[in-house]
């Protein structure tokens, strides 16, 4: 596959929208369910239950996920990188606060530019569009800033993991752009990632002692169905189908919208609070993604 443009169009921009929306009501959806499924734990749920899913879906359409198609060694590279990711944020929300994991975890959008600059022919950010990351990226730390004073060094460890999240979330994007997961089916590139961290997330929470499953209620089997079904393995798949067919830079500055609707849906679910930085920081990050995806003519 290659790019079907060096922007994005209408379908690309509708689904990355629905798909920030739905990462957002993700983090709702993980905080209902910690009380009863510890969070590792919950992570390997998903995957697990989204790698079943994207293989059924796999037989359904006959797809062959053993032809060579060399992509096997970067199929396993992008799920140990697609687990350390989540392994490492849910580890580092132990020793930092959700408020600076979301700073920290979202500079991965830089993370993608430079390594689009690096390892992506043909991918070039200008000035005018590194300056809408960096607005967008502002918005974040207008909401969540606050929590950025007088660190102690717990938190500095988990603001470290958290950065590690980013980067390899940034490395994840970029080698699949990079590589040949970029010519093959989307299904195969989620279920290369899904398969690796289904093993390794469930391990993890045995190895760092979680309790695991505490008690289970209709609202966490919902919040996992939805984690799972709709999270996990629908826009996994429409994400992976995007980098296989826009530029990744562009790609990652809607990611920025993420957070924010996680503390509108919180807001709207929990009755968090709706403050007048939120709408500020919407203001941001929407005249960030505008400039980094506006068309500028040579």
């Amino acid at each position: 596959m290659t790019n079907r443009s060096q922007s994005l169009d209408v379908t690309a921009m509708s689904i990355l929208v629905m798909l920030c929306l739905s990462w957002g009501l993700q983090q709702v959806a993980i905080k209902v369910t910690n009380p009863g499924v510890s969070p590792l734990l919950q992570a390997g749920i998903r995957s697990s239950g989204a790698a079943v899913l994207a293989w059924i879906w796999t037989v359904i359409r006959r797809e062959s996920l053993f032809e060579k198609d060399g992509s096997l060694w970067w199929g396993l590279a992008a799920g140990l990188l697609f687990a350390g990711e989540f392994l490492l944020i849910y580890w580092g929300l132990e020793y930092t606060n959700a408020s600076r994991a979301v700073i920290f975890l979202y500079s991965s959008p830089f993370v993608v530019a430079l390594g689009a600059q690096l390892f992506i022919p043909g991918e070039r950010l200008r000035v005018i569009q590194v300056a809408g990351l960096c607005a967008a990226f502002l918005g974040i730390i207008i909401v969540f800033g606050e929590s950025l004073y007088q660190p102690g060094n717990k938190m500095l460890i988990g603001d470290a993991m958290l950065a590690g999240a980013a980067v390899f979330w940034g490395a994840t994007t970029v080698l699949i752009k990079a590589s040949p997961l970029a010519r093959i089916k989307p299904s195969k590139t989620l279920l290369y990632q899904l398969a690796v961290s289904a093993i390794i997330l469930p391990s993890g929470a045995l190895i760092k002692g979680e309790p695991g499953i505490v008690y289970i209620t209709p609202l966490i089997v919902g919040s996992l169905v939805y984690q799972t079904v709709w999270v996990a393995f629908i826009t996994y798949f429409l994400w992976f189908w995007l980098i296989s067919n826009y530029p990744p830079s562009r790609l990652a500055a809607f990611t920025f919208l993420t957070p924010l609707c996680g503390v509108v849906a919180g807001g709207l679910l929990l009755g968090e609070p709706i403050t007048s930085r939120l709408i500020l920081a919407l203001v941001l990050v929407g005249s960030g993604i505008y400039l980094v995806n506006r068309t500028i003519k040579s």
